[in-house]
């Protein structure tokens, strides 16, 4: 016993030593992705880690990090808004123009926040790290950062929120993904309303002994009703009118929702971009098809099959092709990389190498990594050796974000 926390203490000094001469007051803001959860939830279960918390692992070795909990099916618009509530403190604000044409409540009083670093500025900015989804919310959120938004057609009068109604540059140093369909994955539909999903966020609830999960929808009116049991909660959910309109994550995350995005919102030149990309499926010798490999969750590998053998389409009528098919269970490896299918031509992508000198505004890859969607955030059966592995990945592109020039 003794010896493990002198074994963490010493890690702890040697890292912070050799960080804070750098940039380590540098926070770091995690961002779960569709169907995620927030520290609060699912027990001791977390988003970051599994059963191990990985944000906690990573300030046990000298980083500041800050985890949010925004909504786990709701808009990249109205998860980047409470990202930056969440951060800065005080009360949600969607938009004026955006709740209107939408239909959802502008203000929720449901959605007050104290704020995790109300100092977030551009003299105090921060490194962001997304998984799935979140990859999409925090681009969008350096999006809303960076632009004014106005809350009448003629785009003539800003809207009143701090985040909206201003440009704030500088206040994002680096944007971080991992497993982020960044082009959108082929099977948005059925990953967002299936019922898999929902099996396995209950057997998670089951398994810690927490059925405590919020859908965050309370600017759609939405809430859990007393004693109402998970399963009804999550029917009525998935019933909600919100599914059949652009505000919600089903259509961010198909493809012609993700080229919509891709199309307002191009990388910053004032942050530093990197992609971790992942597979979890080999090519079918015989169909030409990608099917799972042997380590992949059991839940996902019905969806790897299909998404590894079905295109989508774009309104244009245009549509995937097979190298669309490898996947890691969920997103589409392709689409991981960065952002392609854009109105206004690709993001700058390169393949991510040591030692050399990187530049803002592109994006650099790693990978791709051989794991499933749900192992790339340590969920899922680990030996010793994985899990260190795992951690080591976490903690090594933490230390690459503090020694940006």
């Amino acid at each position: 016993m003794w010896n493990h926390l002198i074994r963490r203490l010493l890690v702890c000094l040697f890292l912070g030593a050799a960080l804070w001469g750098r940039d380590a007051t540098i926070p770091i803001v995690l961002v779960h992705g569709f169907i995620g959860w927030g520290p609060e939830e699912l027990g001791s279960y977390r988003y970051w880690g599994g059963s191990e918390d990985l944000a906690q692992t990573l300030r046990d070795s000298g980083f500041t990090v800050f985890v949010v909990s925004v909504g786990p099916v709701s808009s990249n618009w109205d998860r980047a808004v409470e990202v930056y509530t969440q951060l800065k403190g005080g009360q949600v604000d969607y938009g004026k123009r955006h709740a209107e044409t939408f239909g959802i409540i502008q203000k929720p009083e449901g959605k007050t926040y104290p704020g995790l670093y109300p100092e977030w500025d551009e003299h105090h900015p921060v490194h962001f790290i997304g998984h799935s989804m979140g990859g999409q919310t925090i681009r969008m959120l350096d999006y809303l950062l960076t632009h004014v938004i106005y809350a009448d057609e003629e785009n003539q009068i800003p809207e009143a929120s701090s985040l909206l109604g201003q440009e704030h540059h500088g206040w994002i140093r680096s944007i971080t993904t991992l497993a982020t369909p960044h082009d959108g994955t082929t099977l948005s539909d059925l990953v967002t309303r299936s019922i898999p999903f929902l099996q396995y966020v209950l057997g998670l609830a089951a398994m810690v002994g927490s059925d405590y999960y919020n859908f965050d929808l309370e600017q759609w009116g939405f809430e859990r009703k007393p004693d109402e049991s998970w399963m009804e909660y999550f029917e009525r959910m998935k019933n909600h009118p919100a599914w059949k309109t652009k505000n919600i994550s089903a259509w961010d995350l198909s493809v012609e929702g993700a080229r919509q995005l891709n199309t307002r919102v191009q990388a910053d030149p004032e942050v530093y971009y990197f992609s971790f990309v992942f597979r979890n499926t080999h090519r079918d010798s015989a169909t030409g098809a990608e099917i799972p490999d042997s380590d992949m969750n059991i839940i996902l590998r019905m969806r790897a099959r299909i998404i590894g053998s079905e295109v989508a389409f774009f309104a244009d009528g245009t549509a995937t092709d097979s190298t669309w098919f490898p996947n890691d269970g969920v997103v589409n490896t392709r689409s991981q990389y960065g952002p392609t299918t854009g109105l206004n031509g690709p993001d700058p992508i390169a393949e991510y190498h040591e030692g050399e000198p990187l530049i803002k505004g592109q994006w650099y890859t790693i990978g791709p990594l051989r794991m499933d969607h749900w192992r790339s955030v340590g969920h899922g059966k680990f030996t010793p050796r994985q899990r260190q592995e795992l951690v080591q990945l976490y903690l090594q592109h933490c230390k690459r974000l503090m020694k940006l020039p």
